[in-house]
């Protein structure tokens, strides 16, 4: 694996209001003890249980590095509705580097996002149109994972920063190996990518750090360790056992 590290380190400084939500997140804990998390490697992912704020974390340095919350390049301004957290102000970026390209990439937003390259595109000073970008057919006339992919394999070009939240919502488990194998393409175009995820199919990627959130805080951990390998290991070796316990035949 080769990869570039354009985030190295996040620092945090926690001057929120001590009334915000933010603050009994169990991330926002630990970064309000360690004051930082590093990046080590190219890729990184963010995983634990919902709730532990790792993609409030993830949004916050998107926003942070100057990417629209909703997602997309840092080119898009459009806003949905603003339901993002506070939580980016607070954070610095250790950046090493510039990128050439760069994508916030969110599957719960996903339609936002093609619905502002649709809107985009109807303007005629978008010549020739965004969407060409894209692979040329409108993201609203694909289904949602291959909507995700087309970002993916035709928007994504490499010596890049790319940050994705929970693509397997979007991804069937076929295509979360395409997923692997495009990650792969481009860490190896010097590419960056931080993603927040439960699929331990994603995870297995080789030499990627496994950052895991939880009430104890933040620790790097190996993908055998995972909650999400141990409890998609012990149903697909046994469903039957593991079905038997929690509908109690």
């Amino acid at each position: 694996m080769s990869g570039a590290k354009y985030i190295s380190k996040i620092s945090f400084e926690n001057n929120l209001n001590k009334d915000s939500y933010l603050n009994k997140l169990p991330v926002v804990k630990h970064l309000s003890k360690e004051k930082e998390l590093s990046l080590d490697a190219p890729v990184t992912f963010f995983v634990g249980e919902n709730g532990t704020g790792k993609s409030t974390l993830l949004e916050a340095i998107a926003v942070a590095y100057g990417f629209n919350a909703e997602g997309g390049s840092r080119n898009f301004s459009f806003s949905t509705n603003e339901t993002h957290s506070e939580l980016h102000k607070h954070l610095q970026i250790a950046k090493m580097g510039y990128p050439k390209d760069g994508f916030f990439l969110r599957a719960e937003s996903l339609y936002n996002v093609a619905t502002n390259i649709d809107d985009m595109d109807k303007q005629p000073a978008f010549q020739p149109p965004i969407i060409d970008g894209y692979g040329g057919v409108s993201l609203h006339n694909q289904s949602h994972g291959e909507s995700f992919l087309s970002i993916v394999q035709n928007r994504f070009f490499g010596n890049g920063l790319y940050i994705l939240d929970e693509p397997e919502a979007a991804l069937s488990p076929l295509r979360l190996l395409t997923l692997l194998a495009e990650i792969d393409y481009l860490v190896k175009k010097d590419s960056q990518f931080i993603i927040a995820t439960h699929s331990p199919i994603l995870m297995a990627y080789p030499n990627a750090d496994i950052l895991e959130f939880s009430v104890d805080g933040i620790k790097k951990t190996d993908y055998k360790d995972t909650e999400h390998y141990k409890v998609t290991k012990n149903f697909l070796d046994n469903p039957e056992k593991m079905l038997g316990i929690l509908l109690q035949e």
